[in-house]
């Protein structure tokens, strides 16, 4: 019973390791609705995890090599700790939202397994805007550019609850893996979001670059902006697919990092 117990209280960190990461979690567990639901609230945590990976690379690389190749490689283990799994989403996306067709139309499109030329184009784009930042940022970031690359993946995906629980899914039900996810209510955004506050608290501290207010500045800003760009971007893909899918999530994750990166570099 007791061990019973535990994996009842774990496996929903399991559940969003192994969903939203490459990251090897050697335990058996299902992805039932349930535990799917349960999961998201766990999603900053496994932000961290990818997060905490990409500054130790960083780290790594940046005493090895010049930032440019260091950039290259860091935009190539980022991909990899989540499988493309949200690259793919924005490619998916974009091709379906910038086909200009019907609304049926454009989640066929989105279901094809095939990349599109708006696919490659929105890919490559992001692609090759990550590397450019990460260049800039470990350019001039030091410790700085290590905390952001530790939050950033954290607040990314905090938004992901809220955008599942704040739009009806497009797709009917049992169609994709986002219909896994249709239990997910306002409270789980907001544990989700509480989360990765008390998460970037805890970086802010231990990276020890700031003040307590500037801190909070700071990680207020990363918030509002997460938040405010993820509803702009949701609600326009909603009012053109008649809700979101699994794709469009993975499609606002990507645009979320970028956009933090973006005023990151901005900010050194």
């Amino acid at each position: 019973m007791v061990k019973s117990g535990v994996m009842s209280a774990v496996e929903p960190l399991v559940v969003a390791l192994q969903f939203l990461t490459r990251i090897p979690v050697p335990v058996k567990t299902e992805f039932t609705e349930r535990n799917c639901r349960r999961s998201v609230v766990f999603y900053p945590a496994a932000g961290l995890a990818i997060g905490g990976l990409l500054a130790a690379a960083a780290w790594a690389l940046g005493r090895a090599l010049p930032p440019l190749p260091a950039a290259a490689l860091l935009t190539a283990l980022w991909i990899a700790l989540s499988g493309a799994l949200h690259l793919d989403g924005l490619m998916d996306t974009a091709d379906g939202l910038l086909s200009h067709r019907s609304r049926e139309r454009m989640l066929e499109i989105m279901k094809d397994s095939r990349v599109g030329a708006m696919g490659v184009a929105a890919g490559s784009l992001s692609v090759l805007l990550r590397a450019a930042l990460l260049s800039s940022l470990l350019e001039g970031g030091g410790a700085f550019a290590l905390t952001v690359l530790a939050l950033v993946p954290v607040w990314s995906r905090a938004f992901m609850p809220a955008a599942i629980a704040g739009w009806p899914y497009a797709r009917l039900p049992g169609e994709g893996l986002g219909g896994l996810f249709r239990g997910v209510k306002a409270r789980h955004a907001v544990c989700a979001f509480l989360a990765a506050a008390a998460i970037g608290a805890a970086v802010a501290v231990v990276a020890g670059l700031w003040s307590l207010r500037e801190a909070a500045v700071l990680l207020a800003a990363a918030a509002a902006f997460a938040y405010a760009a993820g509803a702009l971007l949701a609600s326009a893909a909603a009012r053109k697919l008649g809700g979101l899918t699994g794709d469009v999530y993975g499609a606002l994750n990507e645009c979320i990092e970028i956009g933090l990166l973006l005023l990151s570099v901005a900010y050194i």
